[in-house]
């Protein structure tokens, strides 16, 4: 298989997700990407309660975003390029307060990102 295609998969991520040990922990790489943005979204923060989580983050409040109707609004980050594989592993990494939606990013991509569920 290419390795243009293996990695196929776009996620952006603005939060523990950048980490090198959340990376190795849930991919088992530490994963390349550029600085984006998700254009019309805000940031806040949500308690993170599951042990497996607070173990592969070191933190117990995580960031989390949801529209804010406002096109002036962003939220920094990156996009990393991803297998499908890597994609369930970080849908088992998220808890229950975040949902999986695909969104376009002030570059122009469209990537998968969690926010607020």
């Amino acid at each position: 298989m290419e390795r243009s295609t293996e990695f196929s998969v776009l996620l952006f991520s603005y939060g523990t997700l950048q980490d090198k040990a959340v990376q190795l922990s849930n991919f088992g790489r530490e994963l390349v990407g550029q600085q984006d943005a998700m254009l019309g979204y805000s940031k806040s923060w949500v308690e993170i309660t599951d042990p497996e989580v607070l173990a592969a983050s070191g933190k117990t409040h995580h960031p989390i975003v949801s529209p804010s109707g406002r096109n002036e609004d962003s939220v920094e980050g990156m996009v990393f390029q991803i297998t499908e594989q890597e994609l369930t592993a970080a849908d088992a990494y998220e808890v229950s307060d975040y949902k999986r939606v695909s969104v376009g990013l002030a570059s122009g991509l469209t990537a998968w990102v969690y926010v607020q569920a």
